[in-house]
Formats: structure tokens, sequence, C-alpha cells
């Protein structure tokens, strides 16, 4: 119980933002600490700053006492549409415009010696989120009523709910960071993974007052639910030249505890564990100013249910998995693979210089099996291209700031509520984003 008080705590403190939302990779960061979401997320094989419990444990060692804290402004727009449903439903047919356009993200990091070989440290992060927001009724639609029973006719939002239409997740990892250096140029790390999430969703009355839920009474505006679980990450870095360095790390699945106010909306009871990740990253040092690195991530979305289970599974007139059952409807997102490119630049002995890019190709497919419920959650986004810089103080301590673009991307596709009985329709998710942060560091 201690523990998991801790957790909320911190969460609720501002470690991690209650309302934040992530969308960059999936619903995952770009990136973890300044000088990597400057870098395109780029960090296995890099180790500048305290945030190995989020991306690669065996870097801490190499990066002696040091304190990071800092906040990143993330600015998401995300953009919600129906056409083509026929008369006499053409009223629920226009557009939809998340309203939460800007969160803070905060993060922190320490780390200390224990001995010239061995460290321990702390990561705490936002691993990711998801954050809508959609007014009641449609632009560029007649006003239409809701379909629940309990709406009695007030106007509907996009999914046929009533009142405000939206998902609010915030996940924070707290990672204590234990790295050794086995020989002078290899080290390995594990990091335990303590998770703390916070949910809440509204508007989504249709779907339990109609039919599609294993429990009605727990998919919609039940106000905020929290569940705590547990993982770990372990990795490794190897100094193979004075030029090369590789990296890899491994983070298993987190095991969450269910959402029992949602667990007729979510698969298994209210399940929403953390998925399984891996990533690989080399980093080459081009000349004595030019350090270049390239990271691979892998992201198996496919292994939780609430997530990976297709959209329609719950939507059949009668469902053939209610919502909330093992089969029940979940997001349909695709395994991810993102590529991250950064290039570090030592401009002078105050100042370094930080570009990259970043791509995945997005979770969500434009079929009827997935469009639909992802307009709680439109992570669509592929392309980002970063910047950022650090500036070293007199007193040896730095500020880094971080500026990441997510560019406009549209996924389309018929909609799944063809299958509840009513007629064919197209629905449309696009969003794009854009990030500014700053962070302190310092040595000790």
């Amino acid at each position: 119980m201690k523990l998991k008080q801790i957790c909320k705590a911190l969460a609720l403190l501002g470690l991690a933002a209650p309302g934040m939302a992530l969308a960059t990779n999936g619903y995952f960061a770009h990136g973890y600490g300044m000088k990597s979401k400057g870098m395109g997320g780029a960090a296995t094989a890099t180790a500048t700053d305290t945030f190995g419990g989020a991306s690669n444990p065996a870097k801490m060692v190499w990066v002696g006492d040091r304190l990071d804290v800092g906040l990143d402004v993330f600015m998401p727009e995300r953009t919600a549409k129906r056409e083509g449903m026929a008369a006499p439903m053409a009223g629920y047919n226009g557009t939809s415009e998340s309203g939460s356009t800007v969160f803070a993200v905060p993060e922190f990091g320490y780390n200390k010696m224990l001995n010239p070989n061995m460290s321990l440290g702390v990561t705490v992060y936002g691993n990711g989120g998801m954050n809508t927001d959609y007014d009641a009724g449609l632009d560029g639609g007649a006003a239409a009523p809701a379909f629940a029973p309990s709406c009695a006719g007030a106007p509907s939002n996009i999914l046929f709910g009533c009142g405000r239409l939206g998902v609010d997740l915030m996940q924070l990892i707290v990672a204590p960071t234990l790295a050794y250096k086995i020989n002078p140029n290899h080290s390995i790390g594990v990091s335990p993974l303590l998770g703390y999430q916070r949910f809440k969703v509204d508007g989504l009355q249709a779907f339990g007052e109609l039919g599609f839920s294993s429990s009605p009474t727990n998919v919609t505006n039940k106000g905020y639910d929290d569940a705590f679980g547990w993982g770990v990450r372990v990795g490794w870095m190897g100094k193979i030249s004075d030029t090369v360095t590789l990296g890899a790390a491994y983070s298993s699945k987190i095991r969450m505890s269910e959402f029992d106010k949602y667990k007729g909306l979510f698969a298994e009871g209210g399940d929403f564990d953390i998925p399984e990740n891996y990533n690989f990253g080399i980093a080459v040092k081009v000349n004595p100013k030019t350090t270049v690195a390239f990271d691979v991530q892998q992201i198996n979305y496919s292994k939780v249910k609430s997530i990976a289970n297709g959209v329609t599974n719950s939507l059949l007139a009668p469902p053939a998995d209610q919502l909330g059952t093992t089969n029940g409807s979940g997001f349909k997102w695709r395994d991810q693979t993102v590529f991250k490119l950064g290039v570090e630049y030592e401009y002078s002995n105050a100042l370094t210089l930080r570009a990259g890019y970043n791509y995945g190709r997005s979770p969500i497919r434009g079929d009827i099996d997935t469009v639909s419920f992802n307009i709680l959650a439109p992570g669509v986004v592929e392309h980002h291209v970063t910047l950022g810089g650090t500036w070293t103080l007199a007193n040896k301590a730095e500020v880094t700031v971080a500026y990441m673009h997510a560019f406009k991307k549209s996924v389309s596709g018929p909609s799944a509520t063809s299958l509840m009985g009513l007629p064919p329709s197209t629905e449309t998710l696009t969003m794009y984003q854009n990030s500014l942060g700053v962070a302190y560091g310092m040595k000790f």
C-alpha cells in the first residue's frame, strides 16, 4: 500500500501531470530526457543524462553524480470527421475537434556513483498517455439526438453519446536503476519499473446502454480510476572503439491492476497493461565535435488485448464478444517499429547543438476494424523533426532545450458503427503536434 501511495503522490504533485497527453510513437513519447528529445529520441547508446531508466539502464554508470529536472509543453491538435451517412441519419455527419491542446509533461532523474564501477539512480517519467476532449454536437452537421436512453434527446457527440466525449489516460513510471561496469568498456543495468495509471472516459453512453457491454454501468462517466503495476527493464552498453558505442535494452510488459470502474469497457475486465518494448542503438563520433546516433525501437501493442483487439468485436448486433470480455473491442493498434536518428554538434565549450528525425508507421490503419474507437485516441502521426541545444553555465550546470514537430497525418476508413445497424459512413482521424521543453542538469 505504501508504494501505491508514493506513486500516486508523485503523479498528483507534478512528476507526471494529470491530463498529460503523449502520442508521438503510438502513445509513447518520441524520447525521454530533453537531450534525447532534441535528437529524435535516439538515446540507447549515448550517456549524457539520468534518463537511463526510460531507455537503457546500463548507461547510468557512465553519467556520474548528476541531477536532471525538466518540463516539456506538449501541443497536439486532433480532429475527427464523419461523412457519407445517408438520410435520415445525415445529422450524424460532421467534424469534431479536441479542445485540449496544451499539456505539461515533467521529467526527473538522479544518479549517484557508489564506486567507480557501480551507480544507483532513479528515473521518473511519463511513459505515455492519451487525452481527447470533444464537445457534444458536430460542426457542419444538423442537430441530432444521442442514442443512449439516459441522454433524453440531448445533442449527440461524434460517438452517439451525449455531453463531452473524451479520454484522459496518464502513465507514470518510477524506475530505480542499478548499473555496473563489467570491464572498462562494457556495462549492464537493471531498472524495476513501478507503474501508476490514472484514467477516465466520458461520452460513451451509447455503448454502455444499448447492449454492447458485459458491465453496462462500468463503461463511461465514472470519474478517475487508478491502476498500479510492475515490470523490469534491462540493458547493455559497450564502447566498441574510441568512436563507436553500442547499446541495447529490453522492457517487459508492465502488468497493471484493472480499472474496476471501467471493467465494462476495456478487455479482460478493465485491464490496460503497458506494452513490452525493446530498442537497439549505435552512437558514432564522426569527428571530435560531432556524434551521430541511431536507434530502432519495437513496441508490441499486440500483446495487450485492450489495445490490440479489433474494434468490431463488440459492435456486431448482437455482439459476438461484449465490451469488457477477454475478446471485447480494443483499439486494434498494430505493433510499431520506430526509427530514431540524431546528430549532436559541439559548437563551443559552452554550446552543444542537436537535431533529429523520428519515424514510426502509425499503429492505426484505415479499415472497419480500427478507425471508430480511435476517435478517442487518434495516435496517427508518423514523421517527426526535432531541434535542441545545451548551454553549459559557469558553474558547470546545464540548461537544455528541445523542440519537436510531428507532421499532420490523416487516416480514413469505414465506420464500424454500420455493424450496429447504422448506414455506412467514412470516418477520418487527423493529428499534428508540437512540443517545446527545457531542462536543468547539474553534476555534483
